[in-house]
């Protein structure tokens, strides 16, 4: 695997872990301020969120 392809795939999930953490937060919050924090967050929100909710990671 070349570098190039290892390196679009980390900021590809980089940027995907922040889109589902904004949508996350703002379908909970309703605040542009909390989405912002949460998105630089971005796989860290997601992950708290998922082992914090009944039924998260179970679904």
């Amino acid at each position: 695997m070349s570098a190039t392809v290892r390196s679009t795939a980390a900021q590809t999930g980089i940027g995907l872990g922040s889109a589902i953490a904004v949508a996350i937060s703002w379908s909970i919050h309703k605040s542009i301020l909390w989405a912002i924090l949460h998105g630089f967050l971005g796989w860290l929100y997601v992950a708290w969120h998922a082992v914090t909710r009944p039924g998260g990671l179970t679904g």
